[in-house]
This record gives structure tokens, sequence and C-alpha cells, in this order.
């Protein structure tokens, strides 16, 4: 609820890294870096929803998901440049760093 909050997402798999079970990760990050905030809630809402991420995993591109006044072009070039190498760097950070298993979840709050 505050304007001054900034929030970021690290991200911490179970699985092996692939391109095609990181589309969801890849969206968000991709979103993070190429949106406005208003665009970026209301895709993250959408996004992180049980039918879209069966949607997804169907085999639907996530341009299709997209929502009006979103930057498309931006946000679908950053998408398909985005690799799985940044994941892979998360999920290090996550674990030798923050000592969390693989798949764990957590919360930081002023960076600790």
């Amino acid at each position: 609820t505050s304007s001054h909050m900034r929030v970021g997402i690290l991200n911490n798999p179970s699985s092996n890294i692939k391109e095609d079970n990181t589309a969801i990760a890849r969206g968000i990050l991709a979103a993070f870096l190429t949106q406005n905030n208003s665009s970026l809630k209301s895709f993250l809402s959408k996004l992180t929803k049980e039918e879209t991420a069966k949607s997804l995993a169907a085999g639907t591109k996530i341009v299709k998901i997209l929502l009006p006044g979103m930057d498309a072009d931006t946000f679908e070039k950053k998408y398909n440049t985005l690799g799985v190498d940044i994941i892979k760097t998360h999920q290090m950070f996550c674990q030798e760093v923050l000592k969390l298993l693989p798949g764990q979840m957590a919360v930081m709050s002023n960076g600790r």
C-alpha cells in the first residue's frame, strides 16, 4: 500500500532449469525490467494465476497474455533475450548466500 516500498524477486527453483519450465519466472523478470508500475502489478497478478500457468505449460506464447497498455515490443525483446543463466544465478545466490534449500521460499526485508 506504500508508494515508497520496493519489491524484487529472486528465483529458487527446485527442478532443473530449462527454457520450457521457466516461462513464468522469465516473464516476471522481463516485466520488472520493462513495464511501468501499474502495468507491472496487473500483469503479475495475471501471470501468477493457475489458469495462466496451465496455459503457458500447454504451449501458449507469453505475448498472448500481455495486457492492454503494456509495452509489448520491449517486453517481448527482453523476454526473448533473457536466458536461463539469470535464473541459475538467482538459484545459486539463494542457496549459497541465503542458505535456502532448492525450492525453499523466504521473505527478505531491508536486505536481511
